[in-house]
Protein backbone atom coordinates (compact mmCIF):
# COMPACT_ATOMS: atom_id res chain seq x y z
CA UNK A 1 0.00 0.00 0.00
CA UNK A 2 1.56 3.47 -0.97
CA UNK A 3 1.95 5.56 1.64
CA UNK A 4 1.35 9.26 0.91
CA UNK A 5 3.23 12.36 2.36
CA UNK A 6 2.03 15.24 3.77
CA UNK A 7 2.82 18.36 1.90
CA UNK A 8 4.10 21.60 3.30
CA UNK A 9 4.65 23.86 0.32
CA UNK A 10 7.60 22.22 -1.29
CA UNK A 11 8.15 19.84 1.72
CA UNK A 12 6.74 16.38 1.49
CA UNK A 13 6.61 14.83 5.57
CA UNK A 14 5.74 11.65 6.02
CA UNK A 15 4.06 10.81 9.44
CA UNK A 16 5.68 7.94 11.65
CA UNK A 17 2.83 5.68 11.21
CA UNK A 18 3.52 6.24 7.11
CA UNK A 19 6.85 5.57 7.46
CA UNK A 20 6.91 2.63 9.41
CA UNK A 21 3.97 0.71 7.67
CA UNK A 22 6.39 2.07 4.08
CA UNK A 23 9.52 0.73 5.72
CA UNK A 24 7.76 -2.79 6.89
CA UNK A 25 5.69 -3.11 3.28
CA UNK A 26 9.30 -2.96 1.83
CA UNK A 27 10.98 -5.22 4.37
CA UNK A 28 8.56 -7.90 3.91
CA UNK A 29 9.41 -8.49 0.25
CA UNK A 30 12.82 -9.19 1.32
CA UNK A 31 13.55 -13.42 1.29
CA UNK A 32 13.45 -15.82 4.37
CA UNK A 33 17.02 -16.60 5.90
CA UNK A 34 18.36 -18.99 7.74
CA UNK A 35 19.77 -16.93 11.12
CA UNK A 36 22.53 -18.75 13.62
CA UNK A 37 23.03 -17.28 16.83
CA UNK A 38 22.84 -18.13 20.96
CA UNK A 39 19.14 -17.96 22.93
CA UNK A 40 18.79 -15.47 25.29
CA UNK A 41 16.19 -13.15 27.03
CA UNK A 42 13.49 -16.32 26.22
CA UNK A 43 9.95 -15.06 26.96
CA UNK A 44 6.80 -17.18 27.15
CA UNK A 45 3.93 -16.22 28.59
CA UNK A 46 0.53 -18.60 29.25
CA UNK A 47 -1.36 -15.74 27.72
CA UNK A 48 0.69 -14.69 24.94
CA UNK A 49 0.32 -15.62 21.11
CA UNK A 50 3.49 -15.53 20.13
CA UNK A 51 7.20 -16.22 22.17
CA UNK A 52 9.60 -13.84 22.11
CA UNK A 53 13.84 -14.21 22.29
CA UNK A 54 16.88 -12.34 21.25
CA UNK A 55 19.68 -14.10 19.10
CA UNK A 56 23.17 -13.33 20.50
CA UNK A 57 26.21 -13.52 18.52
CA UNK A 58 28.58 -14.62 20.86
CA UNK A 59 31.40 -13.37 18.74
CA UNK A 60 30.93 -10.01 19.27
CA UNK A 61 27.85 -9.42 20.97
CA UNK A 62 25.18 -8.28 18.36
CA UNK A 63 21.57 -8.99 19.02
CA UNK A 64 18.23 -9.57 17.11
CA UNK A 65 15.02 -9.84 18.48
CA UNK A 66 12.81 -12.53 16.86
CA UNK A 67 9.27 -13.57 17.65
CA UNK A 68 7.33 -17.01 17.35
CA UNK A 69 4.03 -18.18 16.90
CA UNK A 70 2.93 -20.20 19.75
CA UNK A 71 1.13 -22.83 17.95
CA UNK A 72 4.12 -23.52 15.81
CA UNK A 73 6.89 -23.02 18.74
CA UNK A 74 4.97 -25.36 20.79
CA UNK A 75 4.37 -27.48 17.89
CA UNK A 76 8.07 -28.07 17.40
CA UNK A 77 8.72 -29.91 21.90
CA UNK A 78 11.65 -28.14 21.63
CA UNK A 79 13.38 -27.82 25.34
CA UNK A 80 14.51 -24.29 24.71
CA UNK A 81 16.36 -22.16 27.42
CA UNK A 82 18.52 -19.20 27.55
CA UNK A 83 22.31 -20.19 26.42
CA UNK A 84 21.34 -22.56 23.70
CA UNK A 85 23.19 -22.19 20.09
CA UNK A 86 19.89 -22.44 17.15
CA UNK A 87 18.87 -21.89 13.63
CA UNK A 88 16.20 -19.92 13.18
CA UNK A 89 14.04 -20.17 9.72
CA UNK A 90 12.37 -17.04 9.13
CA UNK A 91 11.63 -13.60 7.51
CA UNK A 92 12.76 -9.80 8.96
CA UNK A 93 9.64 -7.45 9.20
CA UNK A 94 9.20 -3.88 11.35
CA UNK A 95 6.54 -3.97 13.76
CA UNK A 96 5.11 -0.95 12.64
CA UNK A 97 3.60 -0.02 15.92
CA UNK A 98 6.69 0.77 17.57
CA UNK A 99 9.12 1.03 15.07
CA UNK A 100 10.48 -2.67 15.91
CA UNK A 101 12.62 -4.08 13.88
CA UNK A 102 12.95 -8.77 14.46
CA UNK A 103 12.83 -11.39 12.99
CA UNK A 104 9.62 -13.45 12.52
CA UNK A 105 10.63 -17.11 13.09
CA UNK A 106 8.85 -20.06 10.98
CA UNK A 107 10.91 -23.04 12.29
CA UNK A 108 13.21 -23.11 15.14
CA UNK A 109 16.18 -25.75 14.81
CA UNK A 110 18.87 -26.24 17.87
CA UNK A 111 22.48 -26.66 16.33
CA UNK A 112 23.35 -30.13 16.36
CA UNK A 113 26.08 -31.49 18.23
CA UNK A 114 27.98 -32.13 15.48
CA UNK A 115 28.73 -28.69 14.73
CA UNK A 116 29.40 -27.74 17.99
CA UNK A 117 32.18 -30.66 18.52
CA UNK A 118 33.27 -28.54 14.86
CA UNK A 119 33.91 -25.49 16.25
CA UNK A 120 35.59 -26.83 19.70
CA UNK A 121 37.81 -28.86 17.62
CA UNK A 122 39.15 -25.90 15.60
CA UNK A 123 39.25 -23.70 18.70
CA UNK A 124 41.59 -26.94 20.30
CA UNK A 125 43.67 -26.90 16.86
CA UNK A 126 44.12 -23.69 17.34
CA UNK A 127 45.12 -23.22 20.67
CA UNK A 128 47.62 -26.57 20.40
CA UNK A 129 49.28 -24.75 17.65
CA UNK A 130 50.11 -21.78 20.19
CA UNK A 131 51.47 -24.21 22.42
CA UNK A 132 48.67 -23.96 25.00
CA UNK A 133 48.76 -27.78 26.14
CA UNK A 134 51.90 -28.52 25.43
CA UNK A 135 53.78 -30.75 28.32
CA UNK A 136 56.25 -28.97 28.93
CA UNK A 137 53.94 -26.05 30.41
CA UNK A 138 53.12 -28.51 32.99
CA UNK A 139 54.08 -27.08 36.43
CA UNK A 140 54.18 -30.14 39.15
CA UNK A 141 51.65 -29.04 42.34
CA UNK A 142 53.08 -28.22 45.64
CA UNK A 143 53.73 -31.32 47.73
CA UNK A 144 52.51 -28.95 51.26
CA UNK A 145 49.93 -25.76 49.42
CA UNK A 146 49.35 -23.57 51.82
CA UNK A 147 45.80 -22.28 51.00
CA UNK A 148 43.68 -24.28 48.18
CA UNK A 149 41.48 -22.71 46.23
CA UNK A 150 38.26 -23.99 45.04
CA UNK A 151 36.52 -22.50 41.66
CA UNK A 152 33.10 -24.13 41.11
CA UNK A 153 29.33 -23.06 41.23
CA UNK A 154 26.79 -22.96 44.08
CA UNK A 155 25.92 -26.52 43.97
CA UNK A 156 26.30 -28.44 46.94
CA UNK A 157 28.17 -31.91 45.69
CA UNK A 158 31.18 -30.47 43.79
CA UNK A 159 32.10 -28.29 46.77
CA UNK A 160 30.85 -30.69 49.47
CA UNK A 161 32.43 -33.71 47.92
CA UNK A 162 36.32 -31.80 47.47
CA UNK A 163 36.41 -30.44 50.95
CA UNK A 164 34.98 -33.22 52.45
CA UNK A 165 38.14 -34.80 50.83
CA UNK A 166 40.59 -32.11 51.60
CA UNK A 167 39.30 -32.34 55.22
CA UNK A 168 39.23 -36.37 55.37
CA UNK A 169 43.08 -36.39 54.46
CA UNK A 170 44.83 -33.39 55.50
CA UNK A 171 43.01 -31.70 58.23
CA UNK A 172 45.55 -28.56 58.00
CA UNK A 173 44.90 -27.44 54.75
CA UNK A 174 43.14 -24.27 54.80
CA UNK A 175 40.31 -23.92 52.22
CA UNK A 176 39.08 -20.97 50.21
CA UNK A 177 36.00 -21.21 47.88
CA UNK A 178 35.22 -19.21 45.33
CA UNK A 179 31.48 -19.68 43.85
CA UNK A 180 30.73 -18.47 39.98
CA UNK A 181 28.42 -19.47 37.31
CA UNK A 182 29.57 -22.61 35.77
CA UNK A 183 26.49 -22.92 33.09
CA UNK A 184 25.12 -20.99 30.50
CA UNK A 185 25.71 -18.41 28.26
CA UNK A 186 27.04 -16.17 31.06
CA UNK A 187 29.18 -18.94 32.45
CA UNK A 188 32.53 -18.22 30.19
CA UNK A 189 33.31 -14.83 31.32
CA UNK A 190 32.54 -15.07 34.57
CA UNK A 191 34.21 -18.44 35.16
CA UNK A 192 37.69 -16.56 33.70
CA UNK A 193 37.17 -13.46 35.47
CA UNK A 194 37.48 -15.53 38.95
CA UNK A 195 40.05 -17.73 37.85
CA UNK A 196 42.58 -14.73 37.56
CA UNK A 197 41.23 -12.78 41.17
CA UNK A 198 41.97 -16.05 42.95
CA UNK A 199 45.15 -16.41 41.19
CA UNK A 200 45.90 -12.70 42.87
CA UNK A 201 45.23 -13.84 46.23
CA UNK A 202 47.92 -14.27 48.56
CA UNK A 203 49.55 -17.81 49.99
CA UNK A 204 47.35 -19.60 47.30
CA UNK A 205 49.37 -22.53 45.98
CA UNK A 206 46.87 -24.35 43.56
CA UNK A 207 43.55 -23.94 42.14
CA UNK A 208 40.84 -26.34 41.44
CA UNK A 209 38.15 -25.61 38.74
CA UNK A 210 35.37 -28.38 39.68
CA UNK A 211 31.96 -29.01 38.34
CA UNK A 212 30.00 -31.82 38.68
CA UNK A 213 28.47 -34.15 35.59
CA UNK A 214 26.06 -32.59 33.24
CA UNK A 215 24.96 -32.94 29.24
CA UNK A 216 27.10 -31.77 26.93
CA UNK A 217 25.92 -28.21 26.57
CA UNK A 218 26.45 -28.17 30.13
CA UNK A 219 30.07 -28.17 30.19
CA UNK A 220 30.25 -26.03 27.00
CA UNK A 221 32.01 -23.12 29.10
CA UNK A 222 34.99 -25.10 29.92
CA UNK A 223 36.02 -25.24 26.20
CA UNK A 224 35.50 -21.37 25.94
CA UNK A 225 38.71 -19.71 24.43
CA UNK A 226 38.01 -17.27 27.56
CA UNK A 227 38.20 -19.92 30.33
CA UNK A 228 40.95 -21.90 28.06
CA UNK A 229 43.19 -18.87 27.88
CA UNK A 230 42.77 -17.79 31.75
CA UNK A 231 43.73 -21.44 32.85
CA UNK A 232 46.68 -21.50 30.37
CA UNK A 233 47.66 -18.42 31.57
CA UNK A 234 47.32 -18.30 35.42
CA UNK A 235 50.39 -17.82 37.73
CA UNK A 236 49.18 -20.48 39.67
CA UNK A 237 49.25 -24.11 39.47
CA UNK A 238 45.67 -25.56 38.29
CA UNK A 239 44.02 -28.61 38.53
CA UNK A 240 40.33 -29.00 36.29
CA UNK A 241 38.10 -31.31 37.59
CA UNK A 242 35.16 -31.04 35.79
CA UNK A 243 32.57 -33.74 34.49
CA UNK A 244 33.37 -37.00 34.45
CA UNK A 245 35.96 -39.27 33.14
CA UNK A 246 34.72 -39.69 30.01
CA UNK A 247 34.41 -35.48 29.18
CA UNK A 248 37.66 -33.65 28.17
CA UNK A 249 36.76 -29.62 27.79
CA UNK A 250 39.69 -28.06 27.09
CA UNK A 251 40.31 -26.56 30.22
CA UNK A 252 41.49 -29.82 31.00
CA UNK A 253 43.98 -29.41 28.33
CA UNK A 254 45.29 -26.01 29.61
CA UNK A 255 45.10 -27.20 33.23
CA UNK A 256 48.55 -28.93 35.07
CA UNK A 257 46.38 -31.77 35.88
CA UNK A 258 43.56 -33.07 35.61
CA UNK A 259 41.39 -35.14 38.19
CA UNK A 260 38.24 -37.14 36.80
CA UNK A 261 36.09 -35.75 40.07
CA UNK A 262 36.13 -33.24 42.70
CA UNK A 263 37.20 -36.33 45.48
CA UNK A 264 40.03 -37.27 42.94
CA UNK A 265 41.26 -33.37 42.72
CA UNK A 266 41.40 -33.37 46.58
CA UNK A 267 43.61 -36.51 46.45
CA UNK A 268 46.26 -34.77 43.73
CA UNK A 269 46.68 -31.56 45.63
CA UNK A 270 46.94 -32.23 49.73
CA UNK A 271 48.40 -35.45 51.20
CA UNK A 272 46.71 -37.75 53.45
CA UNK A 273 47.94 -37.37 56.90
CA UNK A 274 47.63 -41.03 57.81
CA UNK A 275 50.10 -42.09 55.22
CA UNK A 276 52.51 -39.28 56.14
CA UNK A 277 52.85 -40.56 60.09
CA UNK A 278 53.17 -44.07 58.82
CA UNK A 279 55.22 -43.02 56.44
CA UNK A 280 57.55 -41.15 59.10
CA UNK A 281 56.95 -43.62 61.64
CA UNK A 282 59.03 -46.30 59.64
CA UNK A 283 61.55 -43.94 58.45
CA UNK A 284 62.09 -43.51 62.23
CA UNK A 285 61.93 -47.17 63.04
CA UNK A 286 65.03 -47.23 59.78
CA UNK A 287 66.66 -44.56 61.24
CA UNK A 288 66.96 -46.50 64.43
CA UNK A 289 67.84 -49.89 62.86
CA UNK A 290 70.80 -47.95 61.19
CA UNK A 291 71.89 -45.90 64.25
CA UNK A 292 72.47 -48.89 66.19
CA UNK A 293 73.91 -51.02 63.34
CA UNK A 294 76.38 -48.03 63.17
CA UNK A 295 77.37 -48.28 66.39
CA UNK A 296 77.85 -51.75 67.00
CA UNK A 297 80.27 -51.97 63.86
CA UNK A 298 82.23 -48.65 65.08
CA UNK A 299 82.40 -50.25 68.53
CA UNK A 300 83.76 -53.54 67.02
CA UNK A 301 85.85 -51.46 64.77
CA UNK A 302 87.49 -50.19 68.26
CA UNK A 303 87.81 -52.93 70.15
CA UNK A 304 89.91 -54.28 67.33
CA UNK A 305 91.93 -51.31 66.81
CA UNK A 306 92.47 -51.61 71.23
CA UNK A 307 93.31 -55.56 70.37
CA UNK A 308 96.16 -54.43 67.85
CA UNK A 309 97.49 -51.78 69.78
CA UNK A 310 97.77 -54.54 72.87
CA UNK A 311 99.53 -56.43 70.66
CA UNK A 312 101.81 -53.71 68.99
CA UNK A 313 105.16 -53.52 71.21
CA UNK A 314 106.46 -57.73 70.62
CA UNK A 315 105.20 -58.08 67.50
CA UNK A 316 107.69 -54.88 66.57
CA UNK A 317 110.34 -56.12 68.79
CA UNK A 318 110.16 -59.68 66.64
CA UNK A 319 110.59 -57.71 63.11
CA UNK A 320 112.60 -55.65 64.15
CA UNK A 321 115.17 -58.51 65.40
CA UNK A 322 114.71 -60.57 62.49
CA UNK A 323 115.69 -58.16 60.11
CA UNK A 324 118.99 -57.22 62.55
CA UNK A 325 119.74 -60.85 62.08
CA UNK A 326 119.20 -60.54 58.56
CA UNK A 327 121.53 -57.56 58.14
CA UNK A 328 124.29 -58.99 59.87
CA UNK A 329 124.00 -62.01 57.83
CA UNK A 330 124.70 -59.72 54.80
CA UNK A 331 127.37 -57.88 56.22
CA UNK A 332 128.86 -61.09 57.62
CA UNK A 333 129.45 -62.12 54.13
CA UNK A 334 130.78 -59.08 53.11
CA UNK A 335 133.77 -58.85 55.47
CA UNK A 336 137.53 -59.82 55.02
CA UNK A 337 137.47 -62.53 57.38
CA UNK A 338 134.70 -64.63 55.83
CA UNK A 339 136.85 -64.43 52.94
CA UNK A 340 139.88 -65.64 54.51
CA UNK A 341 137.80 -68.76 56.20
CA UNK A 342 137.06 -69.49 52.66
CA UNK A 343 141.22 -69.65 52.33
CA UNK A 344 142.10 -66.71 51.30
CA UNK A 345 145.27 -64.28 52.17
CA UNK A 346 146.26 -61.01 52.31
CA UNK A 347 149.50 -59.29 51.52
CA UNK A 348 150.46 -55.81 52.46
CA UNK A 349 153.58 -54.22 52.07
CA UNK A 350 154.68 -50.53 53.55
CA UNK A 351 152.73 -48.91 50.86
CA UNK A 352 149.41 -50.97 51.22
CA UNK A 353 147.45 -53.73 50.25
CA UNK A 354 149.18 -55.90 47.13
CA UNK A 355 146.44 -56.16 44.51
CA UNK A 356 149.19 -56.85 41.58
CA UNK A 357 151.84 -58.82 41.32
CA UNK A 358 153.38 -56.21 39.21
CA UNK A 359 153.81 -53.98 41.61
CA UNK A 360 156.22 -56.44 44.00
CA UNK A 361 160.00 -57.02 42.57
CA UNK A 362 162.60 -59.79 43.86
CA UNK A 363 163.61 -59.38 47.83
CA UNK A 364 160.82 -57.31 48.65
CA UNK A 365 159.24 -57.65 52.50
CA UNK A 366 155.58 -58.36 52.53
CA UNK A 367 153.23 -59.50 55.11
CA UNK A 368 150.98 -62.15 54.61
CA UNK A 369 147.41 -62.53 56.83
CA UNK A 370 145.36 -65.75 56.84
CA UNK A 371 142.59 -66.50 58.40
CA UNK A 372 144.32 -67.27 61.88
CA UNK A 373 147.06 -65.33 62.30
CA UNK A 374 149.82 -64.07 59.50
CA UNK A 375 153.41 -64.51 58.66
CA UNK A 376 156.31 -62.48 56.95
CA UNK A 377 157.42 -63.17 53.55
CA UNK A 378 160.37 -62.39 51.10
CA UNK A 379 159.40 -62.20 47.45
CA UNK A 380 161.72 -64.57 45.41
CA UNK A 381 160.13 -63.78 41.65
CA UNK A 382 156.66 -62.50 40.32
CA UNK A 383 154.63 -63.91 37.67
Amino acid sequence: MKQEPLVYGDRKVYPVSSFNRGVASWIERLPTVWVEGEVTELRRQAGWQSVFFTLKDPSDGSCLPVSMPRGGFDALRLDLVDGMTVHVFGRPELFAARGTFRLRALSLEPLGLGALLAGIERLKRTLAAEGLFDSGRKRRLPLFPRRVALVTGNEAAAKRDFVTAVQARFPAARIVVAETLVQGPRAAPALAATLRAVAEQPEVDVIVLARGGGSFEDLLPFSDERVVRAVAGSPVPIVSAVGHEQDTPLCDLAADARASTPTAAARLVVPDEQELRARLGSLREALERESRRTYVRARERLEADALRLARAPGALVERKRAAVEALAGRLSALSPEATLARGYAIVRTEEGIVRRAAALSPGTRVDVAVAEGGFAARVEKTR
